[in-house]
């Protein structure tokens, strides 16, 4: 199995990304979270290349995407799916599977309801869209989405801290055993890049936008059916399991799997993520 990695210039944005599996296979989307990039499917994608064409760019803002800087990119969620858009026609990914996770959901089923012809099923890791998967955890940016000043603005800077990423967003739930330091520490040396930090901001402000889209998600669901599997960290400190269990309410038939991990479960479960993402597709 050979991992593939390139670059695709969309507008003024290089969007790397890293591939694997025949050409020909069918297309699994791989969407990163926050604060991470698509190395953090290093793990699950040599698990399923021999049967999947898998595709993971970095959105702008965040790995080895190259984007302009702020002022001059609109970092906002509506803008990277645009890029996201641009780049699968790039691609020419015309039919394919969407996993997604975290900051990835939003901009997954953005693309999902602009085209849900060419979504063959969904696969949600702690991909929240419903408004029962928050935890009580959110306070500090639920208040920014109310009142965008500059102090809220300032609170919301912890979420983006070394210590935060280690011990909050990836240790929580996790078993430590399990658990390498290779995916924190390039997440935290990659928010420690000039600007990094205020790009980030702006995106926990314009969150608020993907809140908002729920309903339409929702009815994306219920007009189109796509086959859904949810492999949910059940001790995620963000996204309660409750958000993985909503996707029934509006797709019956969903698959769910509650995991004994946390936010970052292919950190210590890609094996057995995998196996219920072949016996689902």
């Amino acid at each position: 199995m050979t991992i593939r990695y390139g670059s695709k210039k969309i507008g003024d944005v290089e969007v790397f990304y890293r591939e694997a599996g025949p050409t020909d296979a069918p297309v699994i989307l791989l969407l990163h979270g926050f604060p991470t990039a698509s190395h953090m499917f290093r793990d699950l994608i040599p698990l399923l290349a021999d049967r999947f064409r898998l595709v993971a760019p970095d959105l702008p803002g965040f790995g080895q995407t190259k984007a302009p800087p702020r002022g001059a990119f609109d970092y906002t969620f509506d803008h990277l799916a645009d890029v996201i858009e641009g780049f699968t026609e790039a691609m020419s990914l015309d039919r394919y599977a969407l996993y997604i996770f975290d900051y990835g959901a939003p901009v997954g089923l953005r693309l999902a309801i602009r085209h849900p012809e060419r979504v063959t099923a969904i696969i949600s890791q702690n991909g929240n869209a419903y408004v029962e998967g928050f935890s009580d955890q959110w306070g500090p940016w639920e208040t920014y989405w109310r009142e965008p000043s500059t102090a809220n603005r300032e609170d919301c800077r912890p979420s983006l801290a070394p210590d935060t990423i280690r011990h909050w967003q990836y240790g929580t739930g996790a078993d430590l055993n399990l658990l390498s330091p290779d995916g924190y520490e390039l997440d935290i040396a990659y928010m420690a890049r000039p600007g990094a930090e205020e790009i980030q901001l702006d995106l926990i402000l314009d969150y608020r936008s993907n809140v908002v889209l729920y309903p339409a998600f929702q009815s994306y669901f219920r007009e189109h059916r796509p086959p859904l599997l949810a492999v949910w960290g059940r001790h995620d400190p963000a996204f309660i399991p409750a958000g993985a269990e909503a996707y029934r309410r509006d797709l019956p038939d969903a698959e769910i799997h509650l995991l004994d991990a946390g936010h970052f479960a292919l950190e210590t479960h890609a094996a057995e993520i995998a196996e219920r993402i072949r016996a689902f597709l």
